[in-house]
């Protein structure tokens, strides 16, 4: 029985999309929004080094650079985990494509459009109305207009534990790719029917089997593997430190506010008690005096608020 590698892994997703053009090609075409007349036909790899090295991303991303007979260039990468700081780092990765294609024989009408394709082993869009959706699809349009746009750059993003195949006729090969991503791995037994159906998918299959792989290639991989875990693990663990801190600060700024508040109150209430109290020892202090000039008892109740039981009471 053979045995498979996760196509996710550095190694192997360099190995099958970096080193084999159809299958980058065929990649490219079933993600993007390409109708037949503007198809990839042709591409050429690129170097990978302008990418500065970012050490919360160390050995998290697997990249794939090229451009088409067209000039068009695309940047696949499979980001293991997700990060805040991943958007900017993808604008300004694909800002550096765009603007790299300029030198002093070109002008800006010359610049080709830069597409950045995202694979993302885990959600990071979690808002209730955005749970089942895996693509995400960014452009620079008019906000009022958004049919108007300033083409250059445009960025796609997946969700891999999103997706959910729904077997469409017309997005076979786009789902067939996304099967193969999410449901090869260390773990796998059987390969799906539908997936060796395709001649290209089922090549990528072959890519992924362990016995295609040497000790050290396989060393590599499970390194690879083990540094993508630790910093996934890293990343968690700051992220709940930071809840626990959180709570912790938000409990005692909320307990000093408490106190501020209740003391606030409690001074209010108390002035307001003090002020009662005092109005009552005053009319009582005012119904002795009049009752010993002999003033009936009505008058002393009509001017001073108080009732029989507390006139009489005042004298004591």
């Amino acid at each position: 029985m053979a045995k498979y590698l996760d196509p996710k892994n550095d190694l192997i997703f360099k190995r099958i999309f970096g080193t084999h053009k159809h299958l980058c090609i065929s990649l490219l075409n079933s993600m993007l929004p390409f109708d037949e007349d503007h198809r990839i036909v042709d591409i050429t790899y690129n170097p990978t080094e302008l990418l500065p090295e970012i050490n919360v991303l160390k050995d998290s991303i697997v990249d794939v650079r090229c451009t088409d007979v067209l000039g068009r260039h695309f940047i696949v990468e499979m980001q293991m985990y997700w990060t805040d700081i991943f958007k900017q780092r993808i604008l300004f990765y694909a800002s550096k494509v765009y603007i790299s294609q300029l030198d002093a024989s070109k002008s800006y009408d010359t610049l080709e459009p830069v597409y950045a394709l995202t694979f993302v082993d885990q959600n990071f869009e979690k808002e209730p109305d955005m749970k089942d959706e895996y693509m995400h699809h960014y452009k620079i349009v008019n906000i009022a207009h958004t049919e108007k746009q300033i083409k250059g750059l445009e960025f796609i993003f997946v969700e891999l534990p999103k997706f959910k195949p729904q077997n469409r006729v017309e997005k076979k090969l786009h789902e067939l790719w996304l099967r193969f991503l999410t449901e090869i791995d260390e773990s796998t037994e059987t390969i799906p029917a539908e997936l060796l159906e395709n001649e290209e998918v089922k090549e990528a299959i072959q890519y992924t089997e362990q016995a295609a792989y040497t000790k050290a290639q396989l060393e590599a991989y499970d390194a690879y593997r083990d540094r993508a875990l630790k910093e996934r693990s890293a990343i968690i663990d700051a992220l709940k430190t930071g809840e626990v801190i959180g709570l912790q600060r938000g409990e005692a700024l909320g307990l000093q506010r408490g106190r501020t508040e209740g003391e606030a109150i409690g001074l209010e209430k108390g002035e307001a008690i003090g002020l009662q109290k005092g109005k009552e020892e005053a009319n009582r202090e005012t119904a002795r005096k009049l009752k010993a000039l002999g003033m009936p008892l009505e008058q002393i109740k009509s001017i001073t608020g108080l009732n029989d039981e507390q006139i009489n009471g005042s004298e004591s």
